[in-house]
């Protein structure tokens, strides 16, 4: 979600370097983009640990940065912020609103919270930089092709839409003669598989390529079908359009992919308990609920439909 925030900071203050520390395997979504050095790292074998972090923060300090921008504010990048406060004096960090999230999950209030990508630009604004956000997709040039993308999974349960529906969900897209095209990870291509034979026009592209081809892949697609999810936030990248599935969790939350609709949200808004969590992982003595109960696959598919 920090991408295209750092995009428009960089298109807005072309005099401006940046650096973005992050994982490794994001490396293919920050390149190509002016002014911007991606440093990825392997926090797990090369940098673990508070020495690790130490002898991290070591390394950066060779950048010589003007100031630092923490768009995570987590433990881990408190410790690097710091060891990085003995060289450098100007910091900022993201407010998380946490009071005003757990307002939320009490209902204590049911309106949107300031969307992430906002509290993303509010740190470089902390720093003293203008920067308005488009909140618009990217513009897509990539030819499209009659298919509609489902990524059916999540990292918790009370994000996913149960797979036998989304299956279904599937096959009537399918049955409509628009191509299909799933993803998922590695794992989860064995699952996949078996929608496959369902029809000539489902196929499972899980764990087959890397993050850049699957982004390609994604700008082809006239529609992305998604959870509260990555690939909702991939599709954002891509610059496609998403109808994106929540359950335990909710868009108020600011968590909306950038660019993406809220008339494009499809949830349950009979339920009054919603939202349980902020991204999703319950309490282990959350009573059982089925968030999806009322979102039938043909709602689903009408919704695709009427978009295309």
């Amino acid at each position: 979600m920090t991408l295209p925030v750092v995009k428009e900071f960089l298109q807005q203050h072309p005099d401006c370097q940046l650096v973005f520390l992050s994982r490794d395997r994001f490396k293919p979504l920050f390149e190509d983009i002016p002014n911007l050095t991606f440093h990825g790292v392997d926090l797990k074998k090369q940098y673990k640990g508070v020495i690790g972090l130490f002898l991290l923060a070591i390394q950066l300090k060779g950048y010589n940065f003007d100031a630092v921008a923490d768009l995570h504010n987590v433990l881990r990048t408190k410790i690097i912020r710091k060891f990085l406060g003995l060289f450098i004096g100007q910091f900022s960090m993201l407010d998380k609103a946490r009071k005003d999230r757990k307002r939320l999950l009490a209902h204590q209030i049911h309106e949107p919270l300031k969307p992430m990508t906002e509290r993303y630009a509010d740190v470089f604004r902390k720093l003293g930089f203008a920067l308005e956000l488009s909140h618009q997709l990217p513009e897509n040039p990539t030819e499209k092709e009659h298919a509609v993308g489902i990524a059916p999974f999540a990292m918790y349960p009370g994000k996913m839409y149960p797979l036998q529906q989304m299956q279904s969900v599937a096959l009537k897209l399918a049955e409509n003669g628009i191509k299909v095209y799933l993803f998922g990870s590695k794992d989860e291509n064995i699952q996949l598989k078996e929608w496959t034979k369902l029809s000539k026009n489902i196929f499972s592209v899980a764990g087959k390529y890397d993050l850049k081809q699957e982004i390609e892949l994604i700008q082809k697609l006239k529609i992305m079908i998604s959870m509260d999810s990555a690939n909702m936030h991939l599709a954002s990248v891509a610059g496609t359009r998403c109808i994106s599935i929540w359950g335990n969790t909710h868009p108020f939350m600011g968590f909306l992919g950038y660019g993406q609709s809220m008339q494009d949200v499809i949830q349950d808004e009979s339920m009054e308990e919603r939202p349980t969590s902020v991204y999703g992982k319950e309490p282990k003595n959350a009573p059982p609920r089925d968030f999806f109960k009322n979102i039938s696959p043909e709602f689903i598919v009408e919704k695709v439909l009427a978009a295309l």
